[in-house]
């Protein structure tokens, strides 16, 4: 593995997806900045990890709702070398699913705050830098939510997912010619440690039942489909939502199969 001096920043990168995206991109000898907002403990395990590859990596603690924050991550990475990637993937959903009326309006503040304005102060600094460095790639992780609506469940949470797909076709469009692409993956169920424990063990086996491939994804499958899509392979790739749910788009909508309720974290 030749290292580069390039840097991706992974948001949300301590654990689950992120941490499978930052693990996958530093083996491709990518330099990694890692940002966690709470568990400081994961984050310092993923960066072993990457750096274990040969790989640069610093993890920072920061709030992407938070301008200082952001600006410090940012300076934090530029210290790696030239920033040319970012994934956009901290994220939130609720700690109770049901309908729209039964849902607190400090959280669906929160969930909108974080999936999307987080995404768009992180792209806007991001661009800044990528302007400089002659181009770069951005991914934002979007949801099948945001086609399905995912009525009863988080409605607020998927509206937030549809603006992050708004978001990354009408930026990828505005930035092109700056040699900056846009593109988002919008993941079904995943089984990440957090889903494993709040999703019951029946939930999990009907929903691999229905998949055409016999299962379910597993946060490797995201992070693979990043690498494509941040490396030279897709440079001729923007303004592009690539679904990742095995085929079964429209599982989330069969009553069978509809989420069970966890209770609140």
């Amino acid at each position: 593995m030749q290292q580069s001096s390039e840097v991706t920043i992974v948001t949300g990168g301590g654990r689950g997806i992120g941490a499978a995206i930052a693990r996958k991109l530093a083996a491709d000898g990518r330099s990694i900045c890692l940002c966690y907002r709470q568990d400081e403990a994961a984050a310092e395990a993923t960066a072993a990890g990457v750096t274990a590859t040969g790989a640069r990596c610093t993890a920072v603690r920061a709030d992407t709702t938070n301008d200082a924050d952001i600006d410090r991550l940012f300076a934090a990475a530029a210290e790696l070398g030239p920033i040319t990637g970012l994934v956009n993937n901290a994220g939130v959903t609720t700690n109770r699913l049901g309908p729209l009326a039964d849902t607190a309006p400090e959280t669906l503040r929160r969930v909108t705050e974080v999936n999307v304005v987080g995404y768009l102060l992180c792209a806007r600094r991001a661009i800044q830098e990528m302007s400089k460095n002659g181009g770069g790639s951005i991914v934002n992780i979007s949801s099948a939510a945001a086609t399905l609506g995912s009525p009863g469940e988080y409605v607020h949470y998927a509206a937030s997912k549809a603006a992050v797909d708004a978001m990354t076709v009408g930026l990828a469009k505005e930035v092109a010619p700056n040699g900056i692409r846009v593109n988002a993956v919008a993941p079904g169920f995943v089984r990440t440690p957090r889903l494993l424990k709040a999703l019951s063990p029946e939930f999990w086996e009907g929903v691999s039942r229905a998949n055409p491939l016999r299962r379910v994804a597993i946060p490797a499958d995201i992070a693979a489909a990043m690498l494509f899509l941040t490396s030279d392979l897709a440079r001729y790739v923007t303004a592009n939502v690539l679904t990742l749910d095995g085929g079964t788009s429209s599982i989330a909508a069969l009553p069978e199969f509809r989420v069970p309720r966890p209770s609140p974290a």
